[in-house]
């Protein structure tokens, strides 16, 4: 007995290109959008580890008698958090230093800028943020640049020593002086 064999049966030459030319096109979408998820998270990730490094020096700071800084090189692209063990502030010993770290591409600090309205420039490119058992020395915001060059900005806020990334170019609140103050 033989077997009749139905010209039907199986996948031509033509099929087989449709559905692998097909499959290329999902694989080829999939990548696509999680390559931008992925630079996007990148950025996020960076920021929030910045955040999470700053929050974590006045905590730190808070539930013990030592001091920490952060200090932010705008040339160098990069962050340190130390901390603070001899009077001599300029000099970073490096026994001091717990964090070391680069901002990428993805991420660009592009000023700082002090509650006390002392900015970073061109004679400036080093901001230092210290933080002692009574909170922040002085509050600020750090804006950084994402891949696309959109804004956000990190808050440093002196009175309660939270610090927190927020979208855009947020405006510092600075002191009342008495003629604004109703009371």
């Amino acid at each position: 007995m033989w077997h009749r064999r139905n010209k039907y049966e199986g996948f031509t030459f033509t099929e087989l290109v449709i559905v692998v030319v097909m499959v290329s096109l999902f694989v080829l979408m999939a990548v696509t959008k999680l390559g931008g998820l992925l630079r996007k998270s990148t950025f996020r990730a960076q920021a929030e580890e910045f955040v999470s490094i700053m929050q974590m020096a006045v905590n730190a700071a808070a539930e013990s008698n030592r001091r920490y800084e952060v200090i932010i090189d705008l040339v160098e692209q990069s962050y340190t958090l130390r901390e603070i063990t001899t009077p001599e502030l300029s000099e970073v010993l490096e026994e001091e230093v717990i964090v070391d770290n680069n901002f990428s591409g993805n991420c660009q600090v592009v000023y700082v800028l002090f509650d006390d309205l002392v900015e970073t420039d061109e004679d400036h490119q080093m901001a230092k943020f210290r933080a002692g058992h009574a909170g922040w020395q002085n509050g600020g915001k750090i804006l950084l640049l994402d891949e696309d060059e959109q804004p956000y900005t990190v808050v440093v806020n002196r009175i309660n020593g939270l610090v927190r990334l927020e979208k855009g170019d947020v405006e510092l609140l600075m002191p009342k002086t008495k003629d604004e103050v109703p009371f």
